[in-house]
């Protein structure tokens, strides 16, 4: 959206995690593209496809909306890559009923 609410968001997850907390993603809209490959960052931005790997690799689960696969990003219809899981409106909804605190970016 050429802002960093983003790459400030994957930041804090990052800390979170590295801190012990418990982290939960769910990307939706067109933040789908970070469980796409072929998204290149500009020069000088770290990437944020690869921050959303690195946060799947230490056990963060990413879960993305199914329904936004076709809808939304810049790659239309292109699936997600292995250990981002899709995922349903309900199953948001379960983690949303289920946590202490939700953030939303």
């Amino acid at each position: 959206d050429g802002t960093d609410v983003t790459w400030n968001a994957l930041r804090l997850a990052r800390q979170l995690n590295n801190d012990g907390v418990e982290v939960r993603i769910f990307l939706m809209n067109d933040s789908v593209d970070l469980a796409r490959d072929g998204i290149t960052p500009p020069e000088g931005v770290e990437d944020m496809v690869a921050m959303t790997k690195d946060l799947i690799a230490k056990g963060v689960p990413v879960k993305v909306c199914g329904t936004c696969q076709q809808r939304c990003g810049v790659l239309k219809g292109q699936g997600y890559y292995d250990g981002a899981q899709y995922s349903t409106m309900a199953e948001c909804s379960d983690w949303v009923q289920s946590s202490d605190k939700v953030l939303t970016f």
